[in-house]
């Protein structure tokens, strides 16, 4: 019988897995890698492979602290196996060095499934280098990706991000044995992933609402959907998320991220180990990335279980030290938010920005000086002016500083992007104020002895913060190309976000805009 290593020698060459990675085109990146098809049975990852183990799933990276020495390979399997490991190299020097791997698990408390994670931690590597894998085990059929590793210092790359997919897939079947979308999932969901690769970003920023799985049937079932689809991109490129609500599942974990957690080995912010991967920070070139868990602080009752309050503050006082630390570090330029809930929303009938995320962290971003803060939860696309500071009101409504729509000068005020247009069945853009507006949820009510969810207390605002929102469009993602200028000079990040449509992603740009800023080293 084959061992891996005889399978991935006999795999694709080098020079093929990395014109696959770097290769704008959704069938490159499928078939050139070994990817599985988005259209893939959703009982596809409990089935052994052809050597007679469990199958390599849901093949996906993540950056480490220092996304210019650090990446994670993951991926999942319905039984144990032995020896998960990471077969690295470089597109010149071969498949030479092995990597073991680290299995985590979690039993879904809603099927009984248990599902083992395989975590492979590889550090050392060369800045702004690229790298070929192979994810084996014994008796499996190796899965093969690429990654390049982040620069070190000011240099020009690309990142891109969206919130609120969903899955690609049809769902569960009713008492009539007909399939049911029981996961706000939708064709959309694939095709914003193609859409991704027809960049090919460095990474991609998920902005919270991965694949809806706590609403599902079967909530294992969902996540493997979810990897399945996107893993012709994840494989090639870290998708680094925030957990959004519909990340917060009844009985997994003692506040319900358990299986978040499980599939995700993200970077280690000191946080106790039940609070894990649900805030972190990272760095690419002169951008620290920072990832917050909006359900600490938010009001509304959107998850499974209601979990505000659940760090104690520890959360606020891990951002406000990040945040005071970047600035402090004359090699950053730019600082970057990943949350879900919003600060800004224009849309009527939906959920609306919280007063929870404006009362703790918005001070924090003014103080700080964040440049960017980009988030989901609101299924369309929108962006405010910059703002500073609040007004004293109710509603904390941010201030606009400027209204120029073309170039923003981030020192004056913090951009909010709602990009929750990648791939839900729920979209929002239809549902935008005729002038802009604002519901802001501003607290919630006694629970519902029906339901036992906490209704939200609405309060109206007009909104002159708005500054872009797209009615028109229901999916699309943004486009970020930071441009580290000259010494002494300034950096730019050009900003474009596309509608996608079709199975190839196909993009037309909708919204285009500069945010600027001086250089650290002036």
């Amino acid at each position: 019988m084959n061992t891996p290593e005889s399978v991935v020698r006999s795999g694709p060459s080098r020079r093929t897995l990395l014109a696959g990675a770097s290769g704008a085109g959704l069938a490159g990146a499928v078939g050139l890698a070994g990817a599985p098809s988005a259209a893939a049975s959703p009982m596809l990852w409990e089935k052994p492979g052809a050597l007679g183990a469990p199958r390599v799933a849901g093949l996906h990276l993540q950056f480490g602290t220092d996304a210019s020495r650090e990446v994670v390979v993951s991926w999942h399997t319905a039984a144990s196996v032995s020896r998960p490991r990471v077969l690295l190299g470089t597109p010149a020097g071969g498949l030479g060095r092995s990597v073991p791997a680290q299995t985590t698990t979690y039993r879904d408390a809603k099927s009984g499934t248990e599902v083992q994670v395989h975590h492979a931690r590889v550090s050392g590597l060369r800045p702004d280098t690229d790298y070929v894998y192979a994810a084996v085990h014994e008796g499996a059929q190796a899965e093969f990706g690429t990654v390049r590793t982040a620069p070190r210092g000011r240099s020009a790359f690309t990142f891109t991000s969206f919130g609120d997919q969903g899955t690609p897939t049809l769902g569960q079947k009713n008492a009539a044995g007909l399939y049911v979308n029981d996961n706000l999932g939708s064709p959309a969901a694939g095709d914003t992933t193609a859409g991704v690769e027809r960049i090919a970003p460095l990474f991609h920023l998920v902005n919270g609402d991965l694949c809806y799985a706590n609403l599902s049937t079967d909530r294992v079932r969902t996540w493997s959907d979810w990897f399945e689809n996107n893993s012709r991109s994840a494989r090639h490129r870290p998708w680094m998320p925030a957990a959004g609500n519909h990340e917060n599942e009844l009985g997994n974990g003692p506040i319900g991220y358990g299986a978040y957690q499980t599939y995700f080995s993200l970077p280690d912010s000191g946080a106790d180990a039940e609070l894990h991967g649900l805030w972190y920070a990272f760095t690419a070139g002169a951008v620290r990335v920072i990832s917050l868990n909006n359900d600490d602080v938010a009001f509304q009752d959107a998850g499974s279980s209601y979990v505000h309050g659940y760090s104690d503050g520890a959360q606020k006082r891990w951002l406000e030290a990040e945040l005071a630390a970047s600035r402090a570090n004359p090699d950053i330029d730019w600082v970057v938010v990943c949350m879900h809930q919003v600060v800004i929303s224009t849309a009527d009938k939906f959920n609306g920005a919280d007063l929870g995320v404006r009362e703790e962290w918005v001070p924090l971003f003014d103080r700080y000086g964040v440049d960017l803060v980009v988030c989901g939860h609101e299924h369309h696309y929108e962006r405010s002016h910059p703002v500073r500071g609040q007004q004293p009101n109710d509603t904390r409504t941010p201030i606009p500083v400027a209204t120029d729509t073309h170039t923003v000068d981030t020192t004056k005020g913090t951009v909010h992007m709602v990009i929750g247009g990648g791939g839900t069945s729920a979209p929002s853009n239809q549902l935008l104020f005729p002038t802009p507006q604002c519901r802001v949820i501003t607290k919630v009510g006694p629970a519902d002895p029906a339901t036992g969810k906490r209704p939200p207390v609405y309060v109206i605002e007009d909104a002159p913060w708005s500054a872009v929102r797209d009615g028109q469009h229901p999916y699309g993602f943004a486009a970020f190309e930071v441009d580290p200028g000259r010494r002494g000079g300034t950096t730019s990040i050009h900003v474009t976000y596309y509608t996608v449509s079709g199975p190839y992603g196909d993009l037309v740009p909708v919204d285009r805009f500069t945010l600027t800023r001086p250089r650290g080293d002036r």
